[in-house]
């Protein structure tokens, strides 16, 4: 574990409280923080769902980890799986610790921040959701902390509110096919030479075959980047898909 030091005015008291993989709770100071796994920990808090609670948690099963991953709102939920389906992210972990520190006049607080991303070139971001008009100055203060944190971890911080409303449906839709199974190798190569250029979606589909069989595996090679289109507006029969960034040879 990290050493403790000594407190000087106006120094925070940061300590890190989380479980590891094999749910052994451990404490850290500020000068281990660099090397944690944060995506490894264990939650630190339950989601728990209680008859007449006004919040709706639940779990995602991340096509990322192939694990499933917990949220308590469906805010979080759709943040999640913006996390998931962006291809920068490689691993996603749930409330994966608490920061405990000293606030105004010396009072001890802790708080939980809901996500944490590790990235796929290594570096990692801490995520707190909160809609904008729902920061208090407790929650002002606490996400001030953790991103002064964060900092000393070298982890980057963002605090996120109501995502583009568009963007989240289009994504919501693509991610009912998400999974491995709804690839196809032949279908995909006849997708692929379909969309070898810009070409409408369901025009494009109906080029690979039966739209039955087609469709589910364009969502897919979608949801994988492999094929791409604008989803800041409505997905739409002739909204235009186009080769992706990401390798189409593997599925």
């Amino acid at each position: 574990m990290g050493q403790a030091v000594e407190a000087g005015d106006g120094d925070p008291g940061f300590e890190l409280c989380y479980a590891d993989e094999r749910g052994a709770v451990r404490r850290e100071f500020p000068a281990s923080w660099p090397g944690l796994r944060p995506e490894r920990f264990l939650p630190v808090r339950e989601f728990r769902w209680t008859r007449g609670q006004g919040h709706l948690p639940g779990l995602w099963w991340a096509a990322t980890t192939g694990a499933h991953v917990g949220y308590e709102s469906w805010l979080e939920r759709d943040h999640l799986m913006l996390l998931d389906f962006d291809p920068q992210v490689a691993a996603i972990a749930a409330q994966p610790f608490w920061l405990r520190w000293r606030g105004d006049a010396g009072r001890s607080r802790r708080h939980a921040p809901d996500l944490f991303a590790r990235m796929a070139d290594g570096s990692a971001v801490v995520i707190d959701v909160r809609p904008d008009d729902r920061i208090g100055p407790r929650d002002a203060e606490a996400f001030d902390a953790t991103s002064r944190a964060c900092e000393l971890a070298g982890w980057g911080f963002r605090r996120v509110g109501v995502p583009d409303p568009v963007r989240t449906a289009n994504v919501a839709w693509l991610a009912r096919y998400r999974h491995q199974r709804c690839g196809s190798p032949d279908v995909a190569r006849l997708l692929l030479k379909a969309f070898a250029g810009p070409a409408p979606l369901m025009a494009g589909a109906a080029a690979a075959g039966d739209l039955l069989v087609v469709l589910p595996v364009l969502f897919h090679l979608m949801w994988r980047h492999v094929l791409v289109a604008d989803l800041g507006v409505r997905l739409t029969a002739g909204t235009l898909v186009s080769p992706g960034t990401a390798p189409g040879g593997t599925w």
